[in-house]
């Protein structure tokens, strides 16, 4: 399950994340994209950064304290012949998100 926590993007950064990329529209509240976690870091992608492999995210640690960083894709994939590939950064803490999947729900009763 991914974490919860939805902090909006100071309009100082949505402006700086917007100059450093060639998005024209930065979302104004972003979810960490970390497997559930309390403490800690959270990281919400904003956009590609341009350079390929890389993503332009916001990182926050509490309720006032927020900055853009460019951080390289991770490169790890799920271990099959077509894997999905993980959508976060190198050297992420907790799961991939291919292996943070939902709970399946049963069709039997």
């Amino acid at each position: 399950m991914r974490c919860a926590h939805w902090p909006r993007v100071p309009l100082d950064l949505a402006r700086k994340a917007r100059e450093k990329s060639a998005a024209t529209y930065i979302d104004r509240a972003v979810q960490c994209q970390l497997s559930a976690h309390g403490e800690g870091e959270h990281f919400g992608l904003l956009t590609d950064a341009g350079a390929y492999g890389t993503a332009l995210w916001l990182r926050w640690h509490g309720a006032d304290e927020a900055e853009l960083v460019v951080l390289p894709d991770c490169p790890v994939a799920a271990p099959a012949p077509d894997g999905e590939g993980c959508c976060l950064f190198v050297d992420h803490a907790n799961q991939h998100t291919w292996e943070d999947a939902l709970e399946e729900v049963s069709c039997i009763s």
